[in-house]
C-alpha cells in the first residue's frame, strides 16, 4: 500500500508580493521614495494596524498596489524621483526590476508593472 501525496498549491499573498515589489522598486537609482497617495495610505495604514494587532510587523509596502484579474497580476507602483532621475528610464528600470524580484523571491509572474511618478524631489544646492 503507497500513500498518496494530496496535491498542493501555493498562494502567495498579495501585501508579500507588494513587500517584495515596494523593495525592488526603491533600490532602483534615481528612486527617491514610494508614494502612497491618499487612498494608498489608507489602505496601507489598516493592514499596518491589522498586523500590529495580531503582533506581526508589518511589511512596507505604501505606494505598490497589486491587482489580480482573471488569471493575470499587476503591479501598479506609485514614487518619487530624485532630480538626477529621468522619468522613463527610471520607470523601466522599476518595471524591470519589480518584474524580476517577485519572479524570483515569490515564483509568481507579474503581466504588468505600472509606474506613476507623482513627484520629482528639486535639487539641493
Amino acid at each position: 500500500m503507497t500513500a498518496t501525496v494530496p496535491e498542493t498549491e501555493l498562494v502567495v499573498g498579495d501585501a508579500v508580493i507588494a513587500g517584495v515589489a515596494a523593495r525592488a522598486a526603491t533600490q532602483v537609482p534615481g528612486v527617491a521614495r514610494l508614494e502612497p497617495g491618499v487612498l494608498g495610505l489608507v489602505g496601507h495604514l489598516a493592514r499596518t494596524g491589522r498586523h500590529l494587532w495580531i503582533g506581526q510587523e508589518p511589511v512596507p509596502s505604501a505606494g505598490v498596489r497589486i491587482r489580480r484579474a482573471g488569471g493575470l497580476l499587476s503591479v501598479q507602483v506609485d514614487l518619487a524621483l530624485t532630480a538626477s532621475g529621468h522619468a522613463g528610464e527610471v520607470g523601466r528600470a522599476v518595471q524591470l526590476a519589480v518584474t524580476r524580484a517577485v519572479a524570483e523571491h515569490t515564483g509568481a509572474e507579474v503581466d504588468e508593472v505600472t509606474v506613476w511618478v507623482l513627484d520629482i524631489e528639486p535639487e539641493r544646492a
